[in-house]
């Protein structure tokens, strides 16, 4: 009797084995067939950093056919290649990709014209484009040029004490040749004092801070360049009259934008912003956290620009022009007209109240179809020059300023995520705690917790 109750339970423990058998090896089938079909991951990283952007994935679901990517390397670095290219062929079917190694197919990276090792190749339709760099930022902008296609250049105004761009100091502008090569614009700089017209290849047209006076006949080239169709961007500080650094009023500058319906005001805008003061930002540099709705500044929403020392501006639209506003201070700013003084003081009886318009946009109707006036305004350029251009989001709006001038609209969107150094420095007091915790005090827990289990086992 005994043995059969023995073997009834056994046959219901086999019986119960049998099912979680069977369950769990249906549960391990259906996750890797899910697990095979959609992949999906999780960026725990601060920035983002193993996501792709808006950009690169705004630029792929308007891909009118099929994006295929070759990826060219040794088998040893193919597991690199695979880690970044996955991440777009999640994004849509329409992405393929394709592993070559060059040790086996030797054949295919010499018809790609592949010279080194860990190379990409991007074909939309008929146009390949090989990535400068194997990252986010190569592989999209060779997109960006099988896509678009074509020259592209951007012409910044010299002769007149402005930014220049192949300068890498502070005050230089190759930082932001460097960020629109990537996008496919090529950057030349012209001089209106040795040729006052604007070359027929300029796509958009920089002004970056000019601290001289523009000759009549350079702005009527620049007046003849946007109404007949032409892009310009136009960069101006305050006229500040300090020491040898002095810059000029511009009149015959301010007068063409103000007949554009752009008036710029003679004044220094400082800031009390307490979200600037938490980051370590002065009243001279007004920070910008909200925007309005135009494409330039849509996609910036959350992110914040800076401004070292900016002038305000009024905007209306013109006969033939209509004029938006990008972006203004807080209220709690202020204008001062004090442009002499080496110190930075806000005096809120004379000081005009804000908030205060920074930047704005416009078009000018030429009359002509599908030959639009561009221009862009902001009462400041240091925000452009090296030293700021890394702030926050002041990188995206630059290009996005470029996109849109150059009627690029579908590449306006928050750009690839550089590197981020989040390195710890400890001070050597800092340092000796960590060393004293690592190396002493939490050993030490796990030896004290030991010898007591081993105490009461005794």
């Amino acid at each position: 009797m005994k043995s059969d109750w023995i073997k009834t339970r056994q046959t219901k423990y086999a019986a119960y084995l049998t099912i979680y058998v069977i369950v769990i090896g249906a549960v391990l089938v259906v996750a890797n067939f899910l697990a095979n079909r959609y992949n999906k991951s999780f960026d725990a990283t601060h920035n983002k950093r193993y996501s792709l952007s808006d950009q690169t994935k705004k630029i792929i679901g308007d891909a009118k056919g099929d994006v295929n990517i070759e990826y060219f390397d040794r088998p040893s670095g193919m597991q690199a290649g695979k880690d970044l290219l996955d991440r777009y062929s999640n994004i849509s079917p329409k992405v393929h990709v394709q592993f070559v190694d060059i040790l086996k197919k030797p054949q295919l990276a010499r018809a790609a014209n592949i010279t080194h090792e860990g190379t990409a190749v991007v074909e939309i339709g008929a146009k390949h484009e090989e990535a400068k760099t194997f990252d986010e930022e190569g592989i999209t902008g060779a997109m960006i040029r099988a896509i678009k296609g074509g020259a592209r250049t951007v012409c910044v105004v010299s002769g007149s004490g402005e930014h220049r761009l192949e300068d890498s100091d502070k005050e230089g502008l190759s930082g932001f040749q460097t960020a629109f090569q990537k996008d496919n614009y090529a950057g030349k700089s012209i001089n209106l004092l040795q040729q006052a017209e604007i070359p027929s290849e300029c796509t958009v047209l920089v002004v970056a801070g000019p601290t001289g006076d523009y000759i009549q006949p350079a702005v009527d080239a620049i007046k003849k360049y946007v109404e007949n169709g032409g892009r310009a961007m136009f960069l101006l500080d305050p006229p500040l009259k300090m020491g040898r650094n002095e810059i000029a009023d511009n009149e015959a500058l301010l007068n063409l934008l103000s007949s554009w319906g752009v008036t710029i005001d003679k004044d220094l805008v400082l800031d009390e912003n307490p979200v600037a003061q938490l980051v370590g930002l002065g009243p001279e540099v007004p920070l910008v956290t909200t925007y309005e709705s135009h494409q330039i500044v849509s996609d910036l929403a959350g992110t914040a620009t800076g401004f070292p020392i900016a002038r305000s501006l009024q905007v209306k639209n013109g006969d033939k022009t209509t004029v938006s506003k990008l972006f203004s201070t807080t209220a709690n700013s202020f204008g001062t007209t004090n442009l002499s003084s080496p110190e930075v003081r806000i005096d809120p009886e004379k000081d005009k109240h804000g908030p205060f318009v920074l930047a704005a946009a416009g078009t000018y109707n030429t009359g002509k179809p599908n030959n639009q006036g561009r221009f862009v305004v902001v009462g400041n350029s240091r925000w452009l020059a090296n030293s700021f251009l890394r702030f926050n989001g002041n990188r995206n709006l630059a290009l996005n300023m470029l996109n849109w001038l150059s009627s690029d609209e579908d590449l306006i969107s928050i750009r690839p995520k550089e590197e981020e150094d989040r390195r710890i420095t400890l001070n050597p007091r800092q340092f000796l705690w960590v060393k004293l915790v690592s190396q002493f005090f939490l050993p030490g827990i796990v030896i004290l917790g030991g010898v007591m289990v081993w105490w009461r086992r005794r």
